[in-house]
């Protein structure tokens, strides 16, 4: 029974709360005093702004503002800074209140979007904010963590709904908000109501914290024989949490029946070569890796086993910090320093605070507790002193240990300045952009007076205020200049002095705002051309977010193979340093890119806040003819495979929804299937979860901790593109006479190396290549008989006189192929055929 037919007749403050808190008792919650308090706020009309400890029920205080919201018939909107928790939230709230009353926006797919509660990213509803402005249909607005509106380049997001929406309800919630007053003040003037404070230093959970003064190792192992697991060890790089959880195998963490339960949880879950490998040895020990470079499929493990209460320990980066969903009873910091990109600092009491209030569950457990270990220079001085004893003349020449270089130094003073610390104030985080103008421009009324309310009545100090007046009277003109705006001699029926001329619900997209340029230079292609496909992916590649570690991945490969190819030609050091700064990660199309880019935001001035990035990943794969695991493995990045799986998908999302129906030739829509069955059979649950949204009809996918995806030779299309790579991936072996390479891909099948190359040899007697080019690669090619349980297939290889008559025949074993998730092949004859 979902809380909708606990809606009570009249929405009058006193039934609709007690309407809530029966619900709330029916499953078995008791409401805590500052939850009561919070919700009494809410069904009398008031803000509230709360802020209370992690596992304080900030949840169930949103579930009522929404109840509250539904009675009252006005809209509701939830937000969240990251699409997992905002995802995460849609699902929880369709069980509460039925999935015909919730709908979800987050740029990747819209769900129900005119359904009365909304869970949204912060910046959908910002966006929402400044093209609507006060007459959007927005009722109330429940912004979780909240503390995201300080911030850098996001904070702007959480701050303009609170001046752009004066007649909406607000609740802000967050555990690490520091002093309110000034947002207390704030609200009630905008909005006209009342704004209560809701806080609470009392934890429903007590957290006990403490300094560690031994080493790791045995401080683990004393909080697992005080059944003080399951225990978060923090870290802030995934390299050191990896090689914290492979350095506490050592441990006996669990028992042999817990390993036993482990194991039948696992079942035939699919762990992959490399990262996989590793993190299968140390689940199956009791111990677990969580961070955000781990692939979905890993993380969602880890957390079902942690549920289980089988994963006793696990070391992850501060990304519990956001809302993961792992039970936890104690953390553990390795460190009070963390980088942040620029520099190397210690932590700030709201992030100290955001990650130790993790510890502890409700309902579980009377106690968290949080242990800071002492640096290992520290612990090292400390037992070093314990051994002199009180010998003052040892003491005195005791030489102490110093911080590792690069260290920022920090110890028990540092550790109780945080412990003792309320969280620093929130600052603001305002910015002015294009798309905020044609956002104000574009709605009814008179955007100077709208944006003049805006820039001068924000958050922001009176300097920061005249340099974002200054940069919107620039855009303003940059936008007259362009012909995009227009000023009016009289005021339209609408009010407006000044209006855009162009359509902005086809040129202008808040979350995709560079499809439209895809769009025109996809236009500029030639269909004819062999590449037209991969040129195509490349125009789409060059709209999305830069994969950082990936590119840096390339551009150190490509520098590594320059080196040795510069010093092959006698090139001398100095010249070879210089020439090395021009050696970067792929960029196919830029020469055409850029200049078109250029010309296409003279007409188009917004897209001048955002950054075309030629780049090569899909592309790169797919020209190298590798499995996802081949490609990780190639440019190192088993770190990081979660991050080029993510990438992976949001390419294939984009050129599916940029690339018309039109514009997709055969070997283009080849490609997109490739790209989609490869991303499901690395991990099923970005795309599935991706179709569960688009498609809510769909019904319920079954969770499960083995999500196998689909049978890999069910989507015919996509397998024989795999065959096609995995057979092409040999061709260019060959062709670079890789003899290593070919053996560890076919030894298993009886072609080592030493067999390769006794097979080739003959071939470079009569020819001095193999091709590797377009036609190559072509369906002429290749011969593909298909049985009901094995592909016989024939790749001939490109000579350059042409005779086709060399290359390779193999077996595809359907059936194996389905349990690995990629084509299988066993090759049976190389030579001439």
């Amino acid at each position: 029974m979902t809380l909708t037919s606990r809606l009570p007749a009249t929405p009058e403050p006193d039934e609709l709360f007690d309407a809530f808190a029966t619900w709330a008792s029916d499953q078995g919650l008791s409401l805590y005093p500052a939850q009561e308090e919070a919700l009494m706020e809410i069904v009398s009309g008031a803000n509230v702004i709360l802020n209370t400890p992690t596992g304080s029920g900030k949840s169930l205080v949103a579930a009522g503002a929404h109840f509250t919201a539904l009675a009252q018939g006005t809209r509701s909107f939830y937000t969240a800074p990251i699409k997992a928790l905002v995802s995460e939230k849609f699902f929880a709230l369709c069980e509460m209140f039925g999935a015909e009353n919730v709908g979800m926006m987050t740029g990747d797919s819209s769900v129900n979007g005119s359904a009365p509660i909304i869970c949204c990213t912060a910046e959908i509803l910002a966006n929402i904010a400044l093209r609507d402005g006060a007459e959007a249909d927005v009722g109330q607005v429940v912004m979780d963590e909240f503390h995201f509106y300080a911030e850098p380049d996001r904070g702007w997001a959480w701050q303009i709904p609170l001046l752009e929406l004066p007649k909406v309800q607000f609740v802000l919630m967050s555990a690490t908000l520091g002093d309110v007053t000034r947002f207390k003040d704030d609200l009630t003037r905008r909005t006209g109501r009342d704004t209560a404070v809701v806080t609470s230093a009392e934890r429903p959970v007590p957290l006990f914290y403490s300094f560690g003064m031994t080493p790791l190792t045995e401080a683990l192992d004393e909080l697992l024989s005080t059944n003080q697991a399951p225990i978060y060890v923090v870290h802030f790089t995934q390299a050191a949490a990896l090689e914290r959880a492979q350095a506490l195998m050592s441990i006996n963490v669990c028992t042999k029946e817990e390993k036993e339960k482990i194991a039948a949880l696992i079942g035939n879950f699919r762990f992959s070569s490399g990262f996989g490998k590793t993190l299968s040895r140390l689940v199956r020990h009791g111990i677990g890796v969580h961070h955000a470079g781990m692939l979905p499929k890993y993380r969602r493990l880890v957390e079902r086993l942690a549920q289980a209460g089988l994963m006793k320990i696990v070391c992850g980066t501060d990304t519990l910090g956001v809302g993961i969903n792992v039970p936890i009873r104690t953390v553990v910091f390795t460190s009070l320093s963390k980088y942040d990109g620029v520099k190397t600092r210690i932590l700030k009491a709201r992030e100290f605070h955001q990650i130790a209030g993790r510890a502890g569950r409700a309902g579980y457990d009377t106690l968290g507790t949080v242990l800071v270990q002492a640096p290992e220079h520290v612990i090292d001085n400390e037992k070093s002193l314990t051994k002199i004893g009180d010998d003052p003349k040892k003491r005195r020449k005791f030489v102490r240990k110093k911080p590792p270089e690069g260290m920022v130094s920090w110890g028990l003073p540092t550790f109780e300045r945080l412990v003792a610390a309320e969280p620093e104030p929130l600052t603001s985080s305002f910015h002015v952009s294009h798309s905020m103008l044609l956002n104000v421009i574009g709605r009814p009324g008179d955007a100077f007076t709208a944006m003049r309310k805006l820039l001068t009545d924000n958050h922001e100090d009176r300097p920061a205020q005249r340099r974002h007046i200054l940069r919107a009277i620039a855009i303003y003109r940059a936008l007259l200049a362009a012909g995009v705006v227009e000023k009016l001699d009289e005021p339209d029926d609408q009010g407006r002095s000044v209006r855009l001329t162009v359509d902005l619900q086809f040129d202008f997209a808040l979350n995709q705002p560079l499809s439209p340029f895809a769009l025109a230079a996809i236009e500029l292609l030639d269909r004819e051309s062999p590449s037209y496909a991969l040129d195509v992916l490349s125009v789409v590649e060059s709209t999305l977010d830069d994969p950082r570690q990936v590119l840096s991945a390339q551009q150190h490969k490509a520098r590594g193979e320059a080196v040795q190819a510069m010093k092959a030609e006698g090139i001398e050091y100095d010249q070879r340093m210089e020439l090395l700064e021009q050696v970067t990660h792929p960029k196919p199309m830029a020469e055409m890119l850029l200049p078109a880019f250029d010309t296409y935001r003279r007409g188009h001035p917004w897209v001048g806040d955002y950054q075309l990035s030629p780049k090569s990943v899909v592309r790169d794969m797919y020209e190298r003819a590798m499995t996802f695991t081949e490609y990780v493995s190639f440019y190192a990045l088993t770190r990081s495979e979660g991050l080029v799986l993510r990438y992976l998908a949001d390419a294939f999302r984009a050129v599916r929804q940029t690339v018309p129906d039109d514009a997709k030739t055969e070997d283009l829509t080849d490609l997109i299937e490739w790209l989609g069955e490869l991303v499901r059979q690395v991990d099923s649950s970005l795309l599935d979860e991706w179709e569960k949204l688009t498609n809510p009809e769909t019904g319920e996918l079954e969770d499960r901790v083995d999500d196998t995806p689909p049978a890999v030779t069910k989507n015919t299309r996509a397998f024989r593109v795999l065959v096609r790579n995995a057979l092409f991936h040999r061709v260019q072996l060959a062709a670079r006479r890789d003899y290593w390479a070919l053996g560890e891909l076919d030894g298993d099948s009886g072609w080592d190396a030493e067999a390769w190359a006794d097979a080739l040899n003959p071939y470079f007697e009569l020819h001095s290549q193999i091709g590797t080019g377009p036609n190559a690669r072509g369906p002429a090619l290749l011969i593909i008989e298909a049985e009901a349980e094995r592909w016989l297939v024939r790749q001939i290889f490109e000579d350059p006189a042409g005779d086709h008559d060399w290359g390779f025949t193999a077996e595809i074993d359907l059936a194996a192929s389905d349990e690995a998730g990629t084509a299988v092949v066993y090759v049976t004859a190389v030579g001439e055929l």
